[in-house]
């Protein structure tokens, strides 16, 4: 009954604004969750067999509560179909459509995921010259390739998302409610026959739901409802999920809950939009203040440089500790400890710092001009399943030398696919004019990346 209400509260608010300020702050405020709830994650020792890297929240009491509160991924999904959606309906106002959407969010997103994937190859293959044990070059490769499920996923929901548009505006709670029960279905057989490995296919049905929840967001549809409605929504989704953990249904940690994806996720991302319609009007005023602006500007048109960058930076953080623990002989405070806890506010500083150094100038490549989209929807399916291609290899595989260097001709080609044959390649059968006519050759046009 609510998920009617909620699709007949308003038409959809295709004249919304450029740019909304507190879904900017969001998505701030969610990539510096992301970068923190990962840097807490980093444990460092080093014994007498030399350094030792481990996740420091394995088997602690403080991951449930920290999962609860930085846990923003379905968030990130839901801003995401928000986003999405407004900016398509925008580029079809201009006379544009899905196709040139598609285009630009693979150029957007794998762009720069080719130069982080290919700097990291390099680097471990300089680790492995100067003679770090495998098993270390190995779990860096391994630690850094985690975090990139998300950029597989997201580029697939991207890729999908006006097609999804469609159907929502076609059938919106139709739509939803099938992803949805799909999801519940996963959920179900998983748990009945113990086989983890069917929740996998929630990498679509998770995720594509929340990114169609975003669809209504945009519509202005939820916050049209009545104030005592969306707590009530945002109640029953914490209400259900609560319900769940004390079932056994799901694990009380939010991080166990995204490997794989569970409809926790979707209790999450429900509670999470209903209270950011709530809080929507503080939001805006909060971003229109001098420092949060001035943060939404630095990081927005960098979120996506951040997020690939923001692991192999703790990474290096993390070997710098060791060797700088190594050389000075003074040791490491023990994981969990006092003394542990007493440096985190002093490691996260660090590790946000690190990461806004390293992607201030790499965001460059990020803010690089999509080029004209191919017109053919296959080749960019094909561009979709290479790029998704390169992260599942990293992720099955881990990151290597061989690895890395695969993943980015992978990505090389995505691109190339997904971006309109250049003019003078159609032309490379005949004779240029200016030759002909004995004057000087044009200068032949740029062939971008992407």
């Amino acid at each position: 009954m609510t998920i009617v209400r909620i699709a007949a509260a308003a038409s959809p608010r295709i004249d919304a604004p450029v740019r909304d300020r507190a879904i900017d702050l969001v998505r701030t405020l969610c990539i510096a969750g992301v970068v923190v709830l990962h840097a807490m994650m980093v444990g460092v020792a080093v014994t007498d067999a030399g350094p030792s890297f481990v996740n420091a929240s394995d088997g602690t009491w403080w991951i449930v509560p920290l999962s609860w509160l930085l846990q923003v991924m379905p968030l990130f999904f839901v801003m995401g179909g928000f986003s999405g959606a407004t900016a398509l309906r925008r580029a079809r106002r201009r006379g544009r459509d899905g196709i040139d959407f598609v285009g630009g969010r693979i150029h957007r997103l794998l762009l720069p995921a080719l130069v982080t994937i290919a700097t990291v190859g390099a680097l471990l293959a300089l680790l492995t010259a100067a003679g770090v044990p495998a098993e270390l070059v190995a779990l860096a490769g391994f630690r850094f390739a985690q975090p990139l499920w998300f950029l597989g996923v997201f580029l697939v929901c991207q890729a999908l998302l006006p097609a999804l548009l469609r159907l929502h505006e076609s059938a919106p709670v139709r739509t939803i409610t099938i992803l949805a029960a799909a999801a519940g279905v996963v959920d179900l057989v998983r748990l009945s026959t113990g086989v983890d490995a069917y929740g996998f296919l929630n990498l679509a049905f998770v995720w594509l739901a929340l990114q169609q929840l975003g669809f209504f967001l945009a519509d202005g549809r939820i916050d049209a409802l009545s104030r005592r409605l969306r707590v009530m929504v945002a109640a029953a989704a914490t209400a259900a999920l609560a319900i769940s953990f004390v079932a056994g249904v799901h694990s009380p940690d939010l991080v166990a809950n995204i490997n794989p994806p569970t409809t926790a996720l979707l209790f999450v991302g429900i509670a999470h939009t209903a209270l950011f319609s709530l809080l929507r009007g503080r939001l805006e005023g909060l971003a229109e203040r001098p420092a949060p602006a001035r943060l939404i500007e630095a990081v927005t048109p960098r979120a996506m440089t951040v997020y690939l960058w923001h692991m192999p930076v703790l990474l290096c953080l993390a070997g710098l500790t060791a060797v700088g623990a190594m050389i000075t002989a003074l040791p490491l405070p023990g994981i969990d400890g006092p003394w542990w806890w007493l440096s985190r506010p002093a490691w996260l500083a660090l590790a946000l710092a690190a990461t806004a150094v390293v992607a201030w100038p790499l965001a460059r490549i990020e803010a690089v001009a999509s080029p004209r989209s191919t017109r053919s929807a296959w080749r960019l399916g094909l561009a979709t399943g290479a790029g998704t291609a390169a992260v599942a290899l990293l992720l099955v595989s881990g990151t290597n030398v061989l690895t890395a260097a695969a993943a980015a001709a992978l990505l090389v080609a995505a691109l190339r696919l997904a971006r309109a044959p250049q003019p003078w390649a159609r032309r490379s059968r005949t004779a240029d004019p200016s030759i002909i006519r004995g004057s000087r050759p044009r200068t032949c046009p740029h062939l971008p990346l992407g």
